[in-house]
């Protein structure tokens, strides 16, 4: 039996058939709703139930408490209806007209960029382009019904291929894969884009909901910090690429985060983008540097030294992307420095996103 959903905010609704959540039924139908794991672990996809009844499906605590469950929050990425529904939920219509497709690809190139990282180039078959926004990602198909989620490292204006920054997870089915059997010419499929972590501004068409979450007050002029964790650093280069390709003029500050200085793994590249553009400035941290790094720069977490040049960060809006730790310490951070919660957006990398349906 289909259940009717209607997004209280903008009237826009769409059916529901039986035993999908409401964020599998808004996408099939091409409505956009903000999310990122799929899995109930990041709390991106978060509403509100107005009215209805739903299975609230399985998730992390730390995406949802129960104190907001009680409030009448609901993950939509889990949430399977029980009834017709009347919710508040963040729209991306930025987002609702790129087609999400299965496409084939080809390796055309591996490249080691450190010890536990590869650089992946993929290349679409003869007269095929992906359309995205810079800051999504794409999910490699494999076997057995798996999939493994990885961001776009790729700016849109520049994507004759397809660039992937892949961590070498000790036991992990693909990248255990790309690290000791993949060859150049190999085909692959994934289905994308995915996601709605991207830059904001007057053309993002981000709704507001009651919950006090979307694009209030957002500003193309406002200085946007990026922090990125790891392999994090591949949405945020897509952003950053493709907001000097647009001539975006905002005062842009990356922090990147990492443990010792062989995990910066593209140093240069940030470096460079720091010389061209007046309004970039580029910060690495490491939390570990070993005695050869010969490291003089700045130490310790990345979110601290977010705070430390920011203590009042009410003028700005935040983009992150890495590791679940730093995610969830940085967000605890920006907000206890005045960091307004519609001004934060993220993707968190959890593990439970790469298995994702």
């Amino acid at each position: 039996m289909a259940f009717k959903v209607r997004i209280e905010s903008s009237g826009s609704e769409f059916a529901v058939a039986e035993q999908e959540t409401v964020l599998g039924a808004a996408l099939r139908q091409g409505v956009t709703l903000a999310y990122s794991c799929r899995n109930g672990d990041c709390g991106t996809c978060k509403g509100k139930l107005i009215s209805g009844k739903v299975d609230y499906g399985r998730y992390n605590e730390k995406a949802m408490s129960d104190t907001e469950r009680r409030a009448g929050a609901a993950l939509f990425c889990q949430a399977v209806p029980f009834s017709d529904l009347v919710i508040e939920a963040k729209e991306i219509s930025a987002a609702k007209d790129i087609p999400i497709r299965i496409m084939p690809c080809r390796v055309m190139q591996l490249e080691k960029l450190a010890h536990d990282v590869m650089r992946l180039w993929l290349k679409l078959a003869e007269g095929q382009r992906l359309q995205f926004l810079a800051g999504q990602y794409i999910d490699i198909l494999l076997s057995g019904n798996q999939r493994r989620s990885f961001s776009l490292a790729t700016a849109p204006h520049a994507d004759e291929m397809l660039q992937l920054h892949i961590r070498h997870v000790p036991g992990g089915l693909f990248s255990g894969q790309v690290f000791t059997k993949m060859k150049e010419r190999d085909l692959l499929r994934f289905q994308g884009p995915l996601g709605t972590f991207f830059m904001r501004g007057d053309d993002s068409g981000e709704s507001r909901n009651a919950g006090g979450h979307g694009n209030a007050g957002t500003s193309p002029d406002r200085p946007a910090i990026l922090v990125a964790g790891g392999t994090g650093f591949a949405p945020i280069k897509s952003i950053l690429e493709n907001a000097f390709a647009k001539g975006t003029r905002r005062p842009l500050s990356l922090y990147w985060g990492v443990r010792a200085k062989r995990d910066l793994y593209l140093p240069d590249l940030p470096q460079a983008w720091a010389g061209e553009h007046s309004h970039f400035r580029f910060t690495p941290v490491l939390s570990e540097p070993q005695p050869e790094d010969h490291w003089n720069g700045r130490q310790g977490w990345v979110h601290e030294a977010v705070a430390e040049d920011f203590p009042d960060l009410s003028r700005h809006e935040v983009y992150a992307s890495g590791p679940p730790p730093m995610i969830e310490a940085l967000k605890r951070t920006v907000m206890e420095h005045g960091l307004p919660p519609d001004r934060l957006y993220y993707d968190s990398f959890e593990h439970a996103h790469a298995s994702a349906p």
